[in-house]
Formats: C-alpha cells, sequence, structure tokens
C-alpha cells in the first residue's frame, strides 16, 4: 500500500517536473505570423507576432580589409612558426596551394591543410602590426548565438571587436581583448560570468583569450549565449523570461542587434614579453575560421528571409514591408507603424498595419481572407472599437484610433496581461506570489499562468 502510495506520487512529481521545466522551453517560438480561425462572422485570420529562425549568417556576408594590401603573398613571403622560427612555409598569391585569400576565412573546411587567410609578416617593425577586417550583410541582424573566431597564429595579443548598427557609418566596441588590459585599454579585466542582469550590456575588457599559441588556444568568443543564460537560466531553459526582457528591457534588443562586425587586429601574437626583431616571420595574423549565427531582423512581422540581388529581405506579412518589414504597405497606413512584441507569451502582439479608411469598402484581391471591418480596429478617433471594458480606460478608440489599455494591459483590445500580471475580473493585477512555494501551490500557479496566458518572472529562478 506505502509503495504503491510512493508510485503516486512519484508519478505526480515527474509530471509536475515536466511542467515546470519544459513548458517554458516551448514558450515563444514565434514561428507562424497568422492562422485562420472561425468565428460567428466567419473565417478570419488570427495573428501573432513571428520571426524567422537563427542562421549561419557567414553564407551571406561580405567582407573588407583595411589596409587593402594587408594579405600575404604579393610578394611571395616566408612565415614561421611561434614555437620554432626555423620551421617556414611560404606564402604566394600566385599559387592556389600556397595562397591565403580573405575568403579562407569563412569557406567550408575539410581541405587539408585547413584553409586560412594570412596577413603579412610584422616586418615592417617596430611600426604596429594593424589590420581592420569588416564583415558585413547589407542587412540588420539578430545574434543568438556566440561569435566564434578561429586563429590559425595564435590569438592576438590585442584586439577590439566592434559592431556598427547603421551599415558601417558609426561604430561601437562590443568587446576588448588584450593580454594586460589594464596596460593597453586601462580598463580592468572581467569575464562574462561577472556580469549581472543589470549589468549585461557593460563593455568589458577580457584577458580569457589573449594568451597561449598552442592547437588548443587557437579560439576566440563573444558570448552570446552566457548573456542570454542571465535571463534565461544556464541552459536556456527559460526563453520566456529572455523575450519578456528583451521587450521590456531598453536597449537590450539593440545589443543582440547589429548590421556590421569590425574585427580590430592591433597586435599579433607574441608568445612572450619582448617581440624578437631577429625573427619577424613569427609575427603575424592567421584565421581559418569565424561564425555568426543569427536571424534578419524583421521586427517581429515575418518568419522568412530570402537573398535577392545579393541583399536579404524580409518576406514581411502583417501589412508591412521594407527590407526590415518597418513601414506600412500602401493602404494599409490606418495607424501608424509599429514593430510586433513578444508578449503576452506565447503569441506576442502582432501590431499589424490596419486598412487606411479610403481603403475600406475596396474589393479583396485574390484569395485573401479578410476579417470584418470592425475586428481590424480601423483607426477612426471616437469610433466604436469593441476595447475590453475591464481592460480599457474607455471602450472607444483614442484619437490614434487604438485601444488606450490600463496599467498591466496590453492587446488590440486590451484583453491580455503583461508579463508579471494576472488577469482578473477588475483587469489585469500585479501577480504578487510567485513559483518559488510549495509544491501543491506551484501546481496551481503554473496552470493557472498557463490559463490565463501570461508569465511570472517574480522569481524566474524557479524554471532554471
Amino acid at each position: 500500500m506505502y509503495f504503491s502510495r510512493f508510485l503516486s506520487l512519484h508519478a505526480l512529481w515527474v509530471t509536475v517536473s515536466s511542467v515546470i521545466q519544459h513548458y517554458p522551453s516551448v514558450w515563444g517560438h514565434y514561428d507562424v505570423c497568422k492562422t485562420q480561425i472561425y468565428t460567428d462572422e466567419g473565417k478570419i485570420w488570427d495573428y501573432s507576432a513571428c520571426q524567422p529562425e537563427a542562421i549561419d549568417m557567414m553564407k551571406y556576408v561580405k567582407v573588407n580589409l583595411d589596409p587593402p594590401n594587408i594579405t600575404c603573398g604579393n610578394p611571395p613571403e616566408n612565415f614561421c612558426g611561434m614555437g620554432n622560427p626555423y620551421m617556414c612555409n611560404e606564402c604566394d598569391a600566385t599559387i592556389d596551394e600556397l595562397a591565403h585569400p580573405p575568403e579562407l576565412m569563412f569557406d567550408a573546411e575539410g581541405r587539408h591543410p585547413y584553409t586560412f587567410w594570412q596577413s603579412t609578416t610584422w616586418k615592417g617593425y617596430p611600426k604596429p602590426l594593424q589590420v581592420n577586417i569588416t564583415l558585413y550583410w547589407n542587412k540588420t541582424i539578430e545574434l543568438t548565438d556566440n561569435i566564434v573566431i578561429t586563429f590559425e597564429s595564435g590569438r592576438p595579443d590585442l584586439m577590439i571587436l566592434e559592431k556598427s548598427l547603421d551599415y558601417g557609418r558609426t561604430w561601437q566596441p562590443y568587446q576588448y581583448y588584450a593580454t594586460d588590459c589594464l596596460d593597453a585599454f586601462n580598463m580592468e579585466p572581467k569575464s562574462v560570468r561577472d556580469l549581472t542582469q543589470q549589468t549585461v550590456l557593460e563593455i568589458i575588457c577580457t584577458e580569457e583569450y589573449s594568451t597561449g599559441y598552442m592547437a588548443n588556444s587557437k579560439i576566440l568568443h563573444f558570448e552570446i549565449k552566457d548573456r542570454f543564460a542571465l535571463f534565461a537560466g544556464a541552459r536556456l531553459h527559460n526563453m520566456a523570461s529572455l523575450y519578456g526582457q528583451l521587450d521590456t528591457t531598453k536597449n537590450l534588443r539593440d545589443f543582440f542587434t547589429i548590421t556590421d562586425l569590425r574585427i580590430r587586429l592591433l597586435r599579433p601574437a607574441t608568445g612572450e614579453i619582448y617581440v624578437d626583431p631577429h625573427h619577424l616571420t613569427r609575427y603575424f595574423y592567421a584565421i581559418s575560421d569565424i561564425r555568426v549565427v543569427g536571424r534578419c531582423k524583421c521586427n517581429l512581422h515575418a518568419t522568412g528571409c530570402r537573398e535577392e540581388n545579393k541583399k536579404l529581405l524580409c518576406e514581411c506579412e502583417h501589412n508591412t514591408t521594407g527590407p526590415d518589414c518597418g513601414k506600412c504597405k500602401k493602404n494599409y497606413q490606418g495607424r501608424p507603424w509599429s514593430a510586433g512584441s513578444y508578449l503576452p507569451i506565447p503569441k506576442g502582439t502582432a501590431n499589424i498595419c490596419m486598412p487606411s479608411i479610403s481603403s475600406i469598402g475596396t474589393s479583396p484581391k485574390h484569395d485573401r481572407i479578410w476579417p470584418n471591418i470592425s475586428s481590424l480596429g480601423v483607426s477612426n478617433p471616437n469610433q466604436e472599437c469593441n476595447c475590453n471594458r475591464f481592460g480599457s480606460i474607455r471602450d472607444r478608440c483614442n484619437e490614434k484610433g487604438m485601444c488606450e489599455c490600463k496599467q498591466g494591459t496590453t492587446g488590440p483590445k486590451c484583453d491580455k496581461c503583461l508579463r508579471g500580471y494576472y488577469w482578473h475580473n477588475q483587469g489585469c493585477q500585479c501577480f504578487q506570489n510567485s513559483f518559488c512555494l510549495k509544491i501543491k501551490e506551484s501546481i496551481q500557479l503554473t496552470m493557472q499562468s498557463i490559463r490565463f496566458n501570461m508569465l511570472c518572472t517574480a522569481r524566474s529562478t524557479c524554471f532554471y
């Protein structure tokens, strides 16, 4: 009897653990922009926030080197090993097997020996050997994984990773790398592990990747996932929390957004305190691989991104258009354009572009399914908007043709709750409790949060 009761309790615990641990991981896929639903008024579209899947962005990259003649091989020259200055090879741009052009930084590996780009050697010492490697896509990108750079020459003693959000017109540092941060950049050395949710946007200098030239010391990281983990947990189980923070924390989404990356190589690996002027062929830069994984930024208005005329373009939904779905289509300017929102979890808010008043009543084209006019919430100040009477300040549109939501409420009709609120018969109320309770109460609260389609992160570590 006791054994069977134990098995029942064990089964209950497994079920609860499954709900607590796995349900948040499926929150927020955002892989569908709209679905058909049936109502008393007929078949209509139900819209949701959506985004493309993450891909290998190096398939679409373009690269620029400064100075442009910094690649080795013209004229041919010898380069030697860091550990043994008498073990040398030749770089010759006129012979394929001995050439090391820039495209070998991101080609498919597999040829033996490994393919890599290589700079000229430091034959101009003591003049600095510095190189700027600019990666650009002509598209706004949201990073989803670590940036990884593999060096064949040993990791540089000094390097800065920079980003641009305006196609290379202006630049800002992403991270500093040095053997001695204090001496090189007047910055205390830090690791991404030293960051918190409050300091996640801090630009740091790290000494982790600027020492060693052996085979196991070739890789350099810019840690995207470790920063995600500050909100989503060590194994990124609680992506709902991360998406909520991306929506509500100022500048957080922009931190992971780029149009261009620039790798500033300021001093090659020397392996010693002093440079040996008699063996300058040991000092150079060589990169065998760069990995950048991300998705096209489409402002949560698209699930696809295509290449057209050597440019990446979002396949926009929600009546939006533009490379990033950043404006409303013609005849769909019934209210100002707005990016989609990750909240409320799991579908988010589409913020679709509404038909202009002048376009109402025009015949639908092709096989497009149209909801009735009232469900679109067309911009017309003081019209009847069917705003939720508990979640909105009033039931009519404001001067922008939108419902005005009370604190804690969101959605086109003010009928959904923001993160940290739950639905009450008087609207969205502050959710004072958390999931960190006795197991019985935890089950009840988890089921309540699922039923009311809300996300509580009062103590989100319970989901880690």
